[in-house]
Protein backbone atom coordinates (compact mmCIF):
# COMPACT_ATOMS: atom_id res chain seq x y z
CA UNK A 1 0.00 0.00 0.00
CA UNK A 2 1.30 3.47 -0.92
CA UNK A 3 1.94 5.84 1.73
CA UNK A 4 -0.35 9.25 3.00
CA UNK A 5 2.82 11.06 1.91
CA UNK A 6 3.41 9.23 -1.47
CA UNK A 7 -0.19 9.20 -2.58
CA UNK A 8 0.13 12.92 -1.73
CA UNK A 9 3.00 13.16 -3.92
CA UNK A 10 1.38 11.69 -6.86
CA UNK A 11 -1.26 14.01 -6.83
CA UNK A 12 1.29 17.09 -6.63
CA UNK A 13 2.98 15.68 -9.81
CA UNK A 14 0.00 14.97 -11.29
CA UNK A 15 -1.42 18.93 -10.84
CA UNK A 16 2.04 20.20 -11.90
CA UNK A 17 1.63 17.86 -14.61
CA UNK A 18 -2.07 19.48 -15.57
CA UNK A 19 -0.99 23.33 -14.81
CA UNK A 20 2.25 22.72 -17.36
CA UNK A 21 0.06 21.16 -20.20
CA UNK A 22 -2.17 24.30 -19.73
CA UNK A 23 0.65 26.68 -19.83
CA UNK A 24 1.85 25.22 -22.61
CA UNK A 25 -1.17 24.87 -24.41
CA UNK A 26 -1.83 28.94 -23.59
CA UNK A 27 1.29 29.64 -24.94
CA UNK A 28 1.00 27.59 -28.54
CA UNK A 29 -2.33 29.56 -28.92
CA UNK A 30 -0.26 32.78 -28.44
CA UNK A 31 1.98 31.37 -31.12
CA UNK A 32 0.30 30.19 -34.16
CA UNK A 33 3.67 28.39 -35.19
CA UNK A 34 3.68 26.15 -32.26
CA UNK A 35 6.87 27.64 -30.88
CA UNK A 36 7.38 28.10 -27.04
CA UNK A 37 9.36 30.81 -25.59
CA UNK A 38 9.85 30.08 -21.32
CA UNK A 39 9.54 33.73 -19.77
CA UNK A 40 12.03 33.50 -17.37
CA UNK A 41 11.03 33.05 -13.76
CA UNK A 42 10.75 36.54 -11.53
CA UNK A 43 13.70 36.87 -9.22
CA UNK A 44 12.44 37.80 -6.22
CA UNK A 45 8.44 36.68 -5.71
CA UNK A 46 7.03 40.06 -4.00
CA UNK A 47 7.25 43.94 -4.37
CA UNK A 48 6.33 47.15 -2.31
CA UNK A 49 3.96 48.92 -4.40
CA UNK A 50 2.35 52.50 -3.05
CA UNK A 51 -0.95 54.30 -4.12
CA UNK A 52 -3.16 56.81 -3.39
CA UNK A 53 -6.95 56.58 -2.65
CA UNK A 54 -7.58 57.52 -5.92
CA UNK A 55 -9.92 55.70 -9.02
CA UNK A 56 -6.58 55.63 -11.27
CA UNK A 57 -5.01 53.61 -8.98
CA UNK A 58 -7.59 50.70 -9.79
CA UNK A 59 -4.94 48.69 -12.09
CA UNK A 60 -3.03 48.10 -8.52
CA UNK A 61 -5.76 47.24 -6.60
CA UNK A 62 -7.44 45.09 -9.56
CA UNK A 63 -4.10 43.22 -10.03
CA UNK A 64 -3.94 42.44 -6.15
CA UNK A 65 -7.40 41.58 -5.74
CA UNK A 66 -8.11 39.52 -8.86
CA UNK A 67 -4.69 37.44 -8.35
CA UNK A 68 -2.45 38.47 -11.11
CA UNK A 69 0.43 39.39 -9.59
CA UNK A 70 0.56 35.44 -8.36
CA UNK A 71 -0.69 34.30 -11.64
CA UNK A 72 2.27 36.15 -13.35
CA UNK A 73 4.93 34.71 -10.71
CA UNK A 74 4.42 37.77 -8.06
CA UNK A 75 2.20 36.00 -5.21
CA UNK A 76 3.98 38.68 -2.47
CA UNK A 77 3.69 42.15 -3.97
CA UNK A 78 2.36 44.72 -1.22
CA UNK A 79 -0.19 47.23 -2.13
CA UNK A 80 0.06 49.47 0.34
CA UNK A 81 -1.97 52.78 0.90
CA UNK A 82 0.16 56.09 1.19
CA UNK A 83 -1.12 59.47 3.23
CA UNK A 84 0.21 61.61 0.29
CA UNK A 85 2.33 62.17 -2.30
CA UNK A 86 5.06 63.34 -0.63
CA UNK A 87 5.08 60.20 1.44
CA UNK A 88 5.38 58.16 -1.67
CA UNK A 89 8.54 60.11 -2.64
CA UNK A 90 9.96 60.01 0.79
CA UNK A 91 8.90 56.25 0.89
CA UNK A 92 10.22 55.56 -2.65
CA UNK A 93 13.79 57.63 -1.69
CA UNK A 94 13.67 55.13 1.40
CA UNK A 95 13.19 51.66 -0.92
CA UNK A 96 11.55 48.54 -0.05
CA UNK A 97 14.68 46.82 2.23
CA UNK A 98 14.40 50.10 4.29
CA UNK A 99 10.85 49.78 5.07
CA UNK A 100 9.60 52.15 2.12
CA UNK A 101 8.58 51.12 -1.39
CA UNK A 102 10.02 50.00 -4.25
CA UNK A 103 7.68 51.41 -6.78
CA UNK A 104 4.11 53.40 -6.76
CA UNK A 105 1.26 54.49 -8.57
CA UNK A 106 2.70 57.99 -9.34
CA UNK A 107 1.66 61.67 -10.51
CA UNK A 108 3.51 61.21 -14.13
CA UNK A 109 5.95 63.91 -13.76
CA UNK A 110 7.70 62.74 -9.79
CA UNK A 111 9.81 60.40 -11.35
CA UNK A 112 11.65 62.84 -12.99
CA UNK A 113 11.67 64.89 -9.91
CA UNK A 114 12.46 62.49 -7.96
CA UNK A 115 14.98 61.58 -10.58
CA UNK A 116 16.85 64.93 -10.78
CA UNK A 117 16.43 65.92 -6.50
CA UNK A 118 13.94 68.11 -7.49
CA UNK A 119 11.76 67.62 -4.59
CA UNK A 120 14.19 64.87 -2.52
CA UNK A 121 15.45 66.47 1.28
CA UNK A 122 19.01 67.54 0.34
CA UNK A 123 18.24 67.23 -3.40
CA UNK A 124 19.59 63.96 -3.43
CA UNK A 125 18.81 62.16 -6.47
CA UNK A 126 16.98 58.80 -6.70
CA UNK A 127 16.85 57.43 -10.07
CA UNK A 128 13.21 56.25 -11.28
CA UNK A 129 11.57 54.36 -13.95
CA UNK A 130 8.12 54.77 -15.62
CA UNK A 131 6.94 51.71 -16.64
CA UNK A 132 3.40 52.15 -17.90
CA UNK A 133 0.89 54.89 -18.00
CA UNK A 134 -1.98 54.16 -15.79
CA UNK A 135 -4.81 55.98 -17.13
CA UNK A 136 -6.04 59.00 -19.41
CA UNK A 137 -8.18 61.49 -18.25
CA UNK A 138 -10.76 62.10 -15.24
CA UNK A 139 -8.96 64.39 -12.96
CA UNK A 140 -11.47 67.21 -11.85
CA UNK A 141 -11.19 71.34 -11.25
CA UNK A 142 -13.41 72.19 -8.81
CA UNK A 143 -14.63 75.47 -7.16
CA UNK A 144 -16.12 76.44 -3.73
CA UNK A 145 -20.13 77.24 -4.17
CA UNK A 146 -19.10 80.79 -2.91
CA UNK A 147 -18.64 81.45 -6.59
CA UNK A 148 -21.50 79.27 -8.44
CA UNK A 149 -22.85 82.17 -9.62
CA UNK A 150 -19.66 83.59 -11.44
CA UNK A 151 -20.61 80.70 -14.36
CA UNK A 152 -17.14 79.75 -14.26
CA UNK A 153 -16.57 76.63 -16.21
CA UNK A 154 -13.69 75.44 -19.01
CA UNK A 155 -13.40 79.31 -19.32
CA UNK A 156 -11.49 80.22 -15.66
CA UNK A 157 -11.73 84.12 -16.62
CA UNK A 158 -15.17 83.98 -15.15
CA UNK A 159 -13.36 83.71 -11.70
CA UNK A 160 -10.90 86.63 -12.22
CA UNK A 161 -13.10 89.66 -10.98
CA UNK A 162 -14.46 87.71 -7.88
CA UNK A 163 -11.17 86.24 -6.86
CA UNK A 164 -9.80 90.36 -7.43
CA UNK A 165 -12.55 91.33 -5.65
CA UNK A 166 -12.41 88.76 -2.15
CA UNK A 167 -8.52 89.75 -2.27
CA UNK A 168 -9.64 93.46 -2.39
CA UNK A 169 -11.60 92.82 0.90
CA UNK A 170 -8.45 91.83 2.24
CA UNK A 171 -9.11 87.80 2.49
CA UNK A 172 -6.38 85.31 0.72
CA UNK A 173 -7.75 83.36 -2.06
CA UNK A 174 -6.64 80.29 -2.36
CA UNK A 175 -6.44 77.07 -4.26
CA UNK A 176 -5.05 73.69 -3.85
CA UNK A 177 -3.29 71.14 -5.53
CA UNK A 178 -1.24 67.73 -4.40
CA UNK A 179 1.98 68.04 -4.69
CA UNK A 180 3.99 70.58 -6.28
CA UNK A 181 4.75 70.14 -10.50
CA UNK A 182 2.72 67.03 -10.60
CA UNK A 183 0.08 66.52 -12.52
CA UNK A 184 -3.10 68.57 -10.62
CA UNK A 185 -0.43 71.50 -10.34
CA UNK A 186 -0.30 71.65 -13.75
CA UNK A 187 -3.69 71.41 -14.85
CA UNK A 188 -4.96 74.07 -12.31
CA UNK A 189 -2.08 76.62 -14.07
CA UNK A 190 -2.66 75.75 -16.95
CA UNK A 191 -6.51 76.35 -16.70
CA UNK A 192 -6.08 79.41 -14.57
CA UNK A 193 -3.05 81.32 -16.72
CA UNK A 194 -5.46 80.45 -20.20
CA UNK A 195 -8.41 82.70 -18.43
CA UNK A 196 -5.88 85.16 -17.44
CA UNK A 197 -5.43 84.38 -13.91
CA UNK A 198 -1.76 84.34 -12.94
CA UNK A 199 -0.89 81.29 -10.67
CA UNK A 200 1.91 82.99 -9.13
CA UNK A 201 0.60 86.07 -8.57
CA UNK A 202 -3.14 86.32 -8.16
CA UNK A 203 -4.09 83.29 -6.00
CA UNK A 204 -2.21 81.09 -3.22
CA UNK A 205 -1.46 77.88 -4.41
CA UNK A 206 -1.31 75.72 -0.64
CA UNK A 207 -0.87 71.23 -1.00
CA UNK A 208 -3.18 69.21 0.40
CA UNK A 209 -3.29 65.80 0.28
CA UNK A 210 -6.28 64.11 -2.24
CA UNK A 211 -8.50 62.51 0.49
CA UNK A 212 -8.52 65.58 2.41
CA UNK A 213 -9.79 68.10 -0.42
CA UNK A 214 -13.28 67.61 0.10
CA UNK A 215 -13.34 67.65 4.18
CA UNK A 216 -10.84 71.19 3.47
CA UNK A 217 -13.20 72.58 1.16
CA UNK A 218 -16.01 71.98 3.43
CA UNK A 219 -14.48 73.88 6.05
CA UNK A 220 -13.27 76.96 4.11
CA UNK A 221 -9.70 76.50 3.85
CA UNK A 222 -9.31 76.90 -0.21
CA UNK A 223 -11.99 78.23 -3.06
CA UNK A 224 -10.77 75.92 -6.00
CA UNK A 225 -8.77 72.67 -5.82
CA UNK A 226 -7.59 70.01 -8.63
CA UNK A 227 -7.63 66.08 -8.12
CA UNK A 228 -8.22 63.30 -9.01
CA UNK A 229 -11.62 61.03 -8.73
CA UNK A 230 -13.10 60.25 -6.21
CA UNK A 231 -13.15 64.00 -4.98
CA UNK A 232 -14.10 65.75 -7.23
CA UNK A 233 -17.85 63.20 -7.47
CA UNK A 234 -18.06 63.22 -3.55
CA UNK A 235 -17.79 67.25 -3.40
CA UNK A 236 -20.88 67.57 -5.63
CA UNK A 237 -22.13 64.75 -4.25
CA UNK A 238 -22.09 66.08 -0.80
CA UNK A 239 -23.12 69.66 -2.01
CA UNK A 240 -20.33 71.28 -1.01
CA UNK A 241 -18.57 72.66 -4.43
CA UNK A 242 -18.94 72.33 -8.10
CA UNK A 243 -17.09 70.97 -10.43
CA UNK A 244 -15.79 73.92 -13.20
CA UNK A 245 -14.53 71.44 -15.62
CA UNK A 246 -12.75 67.78 -16.45
CA UNK A 247 -9.33 67.77 -17.31
CA UNK A 248 -10.43 65.71 -20.04
CA UNK A 249 -11.85 68.74 -21.45
CA UNK A 250 -8.31 70.62 -20.81
CA UNK A 251 -6.64 67.68 -22.81
CA UNK A 252 -8.64 65.53 -24.72
CA UNK A 253 -7.30 61.50 -23.65
CA UNK A 254 -4.10 63.17 -21.38
CA UNK A 255 -1.76 61.03 -19.86
CA UNK A 256 -2.35 60.96 -15.76
CA UNK A 257 -0.76 58.62 -13.30
CA UNK A 258 2.03 56.17 -14.12
CA UNK A 259 3.47 52.70 -12.37
CA UNK A 260 6.87 53.59 -11.58
CA UNK A 261 9.48 52.00 -9.91
CA UNK A 262 12.86 53.11 -8.14
CA UNK A 263 15.45 52.26 -11.48
CA UNK A 264 18.32 49.83 -8.99
CA UNK A 265 15.10 47.72 -8.25
CA UNK A 266 14.07 47.73 -12.26
CA UNK A 267 17.87 46.61 -13.21
CA UNK A 268 18.35 44.15 -10.29
CA UNK A 269 15.07 42.40 -10.93
CA UNK A 270 14.24 42.40 -14.90
CA UNK A 271 12.29 39.41 -15.02
CA UNK A 272 10.28 40.36 -11.72
CA UNK A 273 9.82 43.89 -13.60
CA UNK A 274 8.25 41.98 -16.84
CA UNK A 275 5.18 39.72 -14.72
CA UNK A 276 4.82 43.02 -12.44
CA UNK A 277 3.76 45.23 -15.64
CA UNK A 278 2.17 41.90 -17.32
CA UNK A 279 -0.57 41.90 -13.72
CA UNK A 280 -0.74 45.65 -13.95
CA UNK A 281 -1.22 45.50 -18.07
CA UNK A 282 -3.81 42.76 -17.78
CA UNK A 283 -5.76 44.40 -14.74
CA UNK A 284 -6.31 47.58 -16.93
CA UNK A 285 -7.73 45.88 -19.69
CA UNK A 286 -10.09 44.24 -16.93
CA UNK A 287 -10.72 47.73 -15.82
CA UNK A 288 -11.00 49.18 -19.33
CA UNK A 289 -14.12 46.34 -20.10
CA UNK A 290 -17.36 48.82 -19.31
CA UNK A 291 -19.17 45.52 -17.78
CA UNK A 292 -16.83 45.64 -14.55
CA UNK A 293 -17.35 49.39 -14.27
CA UNK A 294 -19.76 48.40 -11.39
CA UNK A 295 -17.49 45.61 -9.70
CA UNK A 296 -14.34 48.01 -9.72
CA UNK A 297 -15.90 50.98 -8.19
CA UNK A 298 -17.15 48.22 -5.25
CA UNK A 299 -13.85 46.46 -5.09
CA UNK A 300 -11.74 50.16 -4.37
CA UNK A 301 -14.62 51.64 -2.46
CA UNK A 302 -14.21 48.94 0.40
CA UNK A 303 -12.79 50.05 3.80
CA UNK A 304 -9.16 48.61 3.11
CA UNK A 305 -8.58 50.12 -0.47
CA UNK A 306 -10.37 54.19 -0.94
CA UNK A 307 -12.94 53.30 1.98
CA UNK A 308 -15.37 55.63 -0.34
CA UNK A 309 -19.17 54.67 -0.98
CA UNK A 310 -19.13 53.48 -5.02
CA UNK A 311 -21.71 55.78 -5.35
CA UNK A 312 -19.14 58.38 -5.23
CA UNK A 313 -16.56 56.44 -8.19
CA UNK A 314 -19.24 55.31 -10.57
CA UNK A 315 -20.50 58.05 -12.31
CA UNK A 316 -17.18 59.70 -13.66
CA UNK A 317 -15.99 56.33 -14.61
CA UNK A 318 -18.65 55.35 -17.13
CA UNK A 319 -18.30 59.65 -18.36
CA UNK A 320 -21.70 60.09 -16.76
CA UNK A 321 -20.99 63.37 -15.14
CA UNK A 322 -22.76 66.19 -12.98
CA UNK A 323 -20.99 68.81 -12.02
CA UNK A 324 -22.68 70.34 -9.82
CA UNK A 325 -23.86 73.68 -11.35
CA UNK A 326 -26.63 72.41 -12.86
CA UNK A 327 -25.00 71.21 -15.81
CA UNK A 328 -24.51 67.49 -16.49
CA UNK A 329 -23.23 64.98 -19.33
CA UNK A 330 -23.00 61.22 -20.36
CA UNK A 331 -20.14 61.03 -22.60
CA UNK A 332 -18.13 57.95 -22.23
CA UNK A 333 -14.87 60.21 -24.50
CA UNK A 334 -14.74 61.59 -20.88
CA UNK A 335 -14.89 58.41 -18.92
CA UNK A 336 -10.99 57.47 -17.11
CA UNK A 337 -9.63 55.35 -20.26
CA UNK A 338 -7.07 52.38 -18.63
CA UNK A 339 -6.51 50.50 -21.42
CA UNK A 340 -8.35 52.00 -24.70
CA UNK A 341 -6.33 54.23 -27.33
CA UNK A 342 -2.90 53.13 -26.05
CA UNK A 343 -3.80 54.40 -22.40
CA UNK A 344 -1.28 52.22 -20.71
CA UNK A 345 1.62 52.44 -22.92
CA UNK A 346 3.90 55.28 -21.45
CA UNK A 347 4.34 58.14 -24.36
CA UNK A 348 7.98 59.80 -24.34
CA UNK A 349 5.86 63.25 -25.64
CA UNK A 350 3.36 63.08 -23.10
CA UNK A 351 6.20 62.84 -20.61
CA UNK A 352 8.34 66.02 -22.57
CA UNK A 353 5.14 68.00 -21.77
CA UNK A 354 5.13 67.42 -18.39
CA UNK A 355 8.98 68.26 -18.89
CA UNK A 356 7.90 71.38 -20.37
CA UNK A 357 4.89 72.52 -18.18
CA UNK A 358 7.88 72.40 -15.23
CA UNK A 359 10.23 74.56 -17.24
CA UNK A 360 7.34 76.88 -17.62
CA UNK A 361 6.99 77.56 -13.75
CA UNK A 362 10.38 77.26 -13.01
CA UNK A 363 10.87 73.95 -11.51
CA UNK A 364 13.59 73.11 -14.11
CA UNK A 365 16.08 74.99 -15.88
CA UNK A 366 15.52 76.12 -19.24
CA UNK A 367 18.38 74.65 -20.95
CA UNK A 368 17.26 71.26 -19.83
CA UNK A 369 17.73 68.32 -22.07
CA UNK A 370 14.38 67.20 -21.85
CA UNK A 371 15.19 64.46 -24.32
CA UNK A 372 18.31 63.18 -22.70
CA UNK A 373 16.04 62.97 -19.41
CA UNK A 374 13.19 61.53 -21.03
CA UNK A 375 15.30 58.70 -22.72
CA UNK A 376 16.81 57.77 -18.84
CA UNK A 377 13.63 57.68 -16.91
CA UNK A 378 10.86 56.69 -19.39
CA UNK A 379 11.13 52.67 -19.73
CA UNK A 380 8.78 52.17 -22.63
CA UNK A 381 11.07 49.20 -23.99
CA UNK A 382 10.18 46.99 -21.13
CA UNK A 383 6.34 48.19 -21.45
CA UNK A 384 6.74 46.80 -25.16
CA UNK A 385 8.28 43.42 -24.23
CA UNK A 386 5.72 42.93 -21.39
CA UNK A 387 3.13 43.68 -24.46
CA UNK A 388 4.83 41.12 -26.32
CA UNK A 389 4.81 38.75 -23.50
CA UNK A 390 1.18 38.75 -23.35
CA UNK A 391 0.60 38.28 -27.14
CA UNK A 392 -0.67 41.80 -27.70
CA UNK A 393 -0.58 43.25 -31.30
CA UNK A 394 -2.09 46.58 -30.88
CA UNK A 395 1.05 48.60 -30.25
CA UNK A 396 1.77 52.24 -30.87
CA UNK A 397 3.98 52.90 -34.07
CA UNK A 398 5.59 55.66 -31.96
CA UNK A 399 7.24 56.85 -28.38
CA UNK A 400 6.02 60.01 -29.64
CA UNK A 401 1.87 60.80 -29.74
CA UNK A 402 2.90 63.83 -32.15
CA UNK A 403 1.62 67.47 -31.56
CA UNK A 404 -1.21 67.94 -29.13
CA UNK A 405 -3.91 70.26 -29.09
CA UNK A 406 -5.61 71.75 -25.23
CA UNK A 407 -8.75 73.40 -25.51
CA UNK A 408 -7.42 77.14 -25.65
CA UNK A 409 -6.07 76.55 -29.32
CA UNK A 410 -2.51 75.93 -28.04
CA UNK A 411 -0.45 73.05 -29.45
CA UNK A 412 2.24 71.47 -28.05
CA UNK A 413 4.87 69.95 -30.48
CA UNK A 414 7.60 67.96 -28.40
CA UNK A 415 9.70 68.45 -31.41
CA UNK A 416 9.55 71.76 -31.13
CA UNK A 417 9.15 72.79 -27.10
CA UNK A 418 10.61 76.13 -26.92
CA UNK A 419 8.28 77.36 -29.55
CA UNK A 420 5.09 75.91 -27.24
CA UNK A 421 7.15 77.92 -23.99
CA UNK A 422 7.30 81.05 -26.24
CA UNK A 423 3.80 80.76 -27.20
CA UNK A 424 2.85 81.04 -23.50
CA UNK A 425 1.57 84.22 -22.19
CA UNK A 426 1.38 83.64 -18.39
CA UNK A 427 4.49 81.88 -17.62
CA UNK A 428 7.21 82.13 -14.68
CA UNK A 429 10.47 81.86 -16.73
CA UNK A 430 11.52 85.67 -18.52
Amino acid sequence: MPTLSTRLSRRSFIRRSVATAALLTAARQLMPSGAYAATAAPEVTGAKLGYIALTDAAPLVIAKEKGLFEKFGMPDVEVAKQASWAATRDNLVLGGEANGIDGAHILSPMPYLISTGKVTQNNVEVPMSILARLNYNCQGLSVSNEFKDTGAGLDASKLKAAFEAKKSAGKEVKVAMTFPGGTHDLWLRYWLAAGGIDPESDVSTIVVPPPQMVANMKVGNMDAFCVGEPWNEQLVNQGIGFTAATTSELWRDHPEKALSMRADWVEKNPNAVKAILMAVMEAQQWCEAMDNKDELAAIVGKRQWFNVPPADIIGRLKGDINYGNGRTAKDESLRMKFWADHASYPFKSHDAWFLAENIRWGKFAPDLDVKALVDKVNRHDLWLEAAKELGITDLPASPSRGPETFFDGKVFDPDNITAYLEGLAIKKIA
